[in-house]
């Protein structure tokens, strides 16, 4: 059986060539969809969003995000385990921050997106 293409094949070809070249290997892949597989959580991502306003300890941001200190505190040891936050002690408190810039550019431009005009 002979395979379709469809009225723009000429066109398409190009960017399937450049797609191509440029798709990432599949690890690359998964590595991609675990961090939007972390920030998917809503908890998860209440507390990035408390984070980017800078760093705090498990107890204020169980106040900013309204869950309970285990709760929180579970959360935070998932999002350091995969390097979307780092944490630092000071004194007897653990202090905790956005790991770095890229986090913060991921969630800026989710935010931007709802109001966008276009969706």
């Amino acid at each position: 059986m002979q395979k379709e293409s469809c009225a723009h094949n000429h066109a398409h070809e190009a960017v399937v060539a450049r797609a191509k070249e440029e798709i990432l290997l599949p690890s690359d892949v998964e590595k991609v969809c675990k961090i939007f597989q972390l920030l998917s959580d809503p908890s998860r991502l209440k507390i990035v969003l408390a984070l980017l306003n800078g760093e705090l300890c498990v107890y204020h941001l169980t106040e900013v995000c309204e869950g309970t200190q285990s709760a929180v505190s579970h959360q935070l040891r998932i999002l350091r385990d995969n390097h979307i936050v780092k944490s630092r002690r000071q004194g007897k408190f653990v202090e905790y921050s956005i790991a770095d810039n890229h986090v913060r550019g991921i969630i800026e431009m989710g935010v931007q997106h709802l109001q966008c005009a276009e969706h």
